[in-house]
């Protein structure tokens, strides 16, 4: 005779105080668990909307009458005679301007000041004078610069006394290490020239040899130099940080004129 399970009693299957589970699954669930198709990306393609390059477009500045192009350096003359043809090539007139930064000779010249002289002292001794139109020019527009004579040598005056020496013996206001070299191109090709100058380091100012190679010409510090000088002579950051503000005040005083000769 059947009887239905009874929970509790002995030998039944039903369970006390228990409901039989049921596995429920939402529509959502279901879709969760199907497995999905395995898509095959084409080679070369790219995730994400499409760009497509442009080709670089022309720049037109309507307000320069003038172009200006940086010839390569100076110290090497080699490589000056070698390029400096074809970067004036396609200018008309040009004007060859050696611009940069100067160590102070006079007393009274501060980092920063501009120094626009009429002639320049070769490495032999020799006078290279600059084109006086454009010399006029400059100094119209910079009435406060210092003239005069400019020294260009091979080696960096270091101390404050082979600096007044220099001051003493030619009388020039600053010096360089290239100016001489490009009015000498200048020269030889028949090209106007001017030079403009600011002064980075004082005649009163002591560079140690290490400092002479740890500022670039764009007036940068070279980090790598400067970390191992920090270690090795920590007495001279000083003196570093304190040509680096002049090399900048230097070259924003320079690209000032630059910028007026042009417009």
């Amino acid at each position: 005779m059947w009887r239905p399970a009874t929970p509790g009693r002995p030998g039944s299957s039903a369970r006390r105080g228990k409901r039989p589970r049921r596995r429920l699954a939402s529509a959502r669930g279901r879709r969760d668990r199907r497995p999905r198709p395995h898509r095959r990306r084409a080679r070369g393609a790219r995730s994400g909307p499409r760009t497509r390059a442009l080709p670089p477009l022309p720049l037109r500045v309507s307000r320069v009458r003038a172009s200006a192009k940086r010839l390569p350096a100076p110290a090497r003359p080699r490589r000056l005679s070698e390029r400096g043809p074809a970067l004036a090539a396609d200018v008309a007139s040009p004007l060859v301007v050696s611009a940069g930064t100067c160590g102070g000779l006079a007393p009274d010249l501060e980092a920063g000041d501009l120094v626009l002289p009429e002639s320049v002292v070769g490495l032999q001794g020799e006078r290279l004078n600059v084109t006086p139109g454009a010399h006029a020019l400059a100094v119209g527009l910079a009435p406060q610069a210092r003239r005069g004579l400019l020294l260009t040598r091979r080696d960096v005056l270091a101390t404050p006394e082979s600096k007044a020496d220099s001051f003493r013996a030619t009388g020039a206001a600053a010096v360089d290490l290239e100016s001489a070299l490009i009015l000498a191109w200048a020269s030889r090709e028949g090209r106007p020239s001017l030079v403009v100058r600011a002064v980075a380091d004082t005649a009163r100012q002591h560079l140690p040899a290490e400092l002479v190679e740890l500022v670039t010409a764009e007036g940068r510090l070279r980090a790598g130099r400067a970390v191992a000088l920090a270690l090795t002579r920590p007495q001279t950051i000083p003196q570093a940080l304190l040509l680096r503000r002049g090399t900048r005040r230097a070259l924003r005083s320079v690209a000032r004129l630059i910028v007026a000769l042009v417009e």
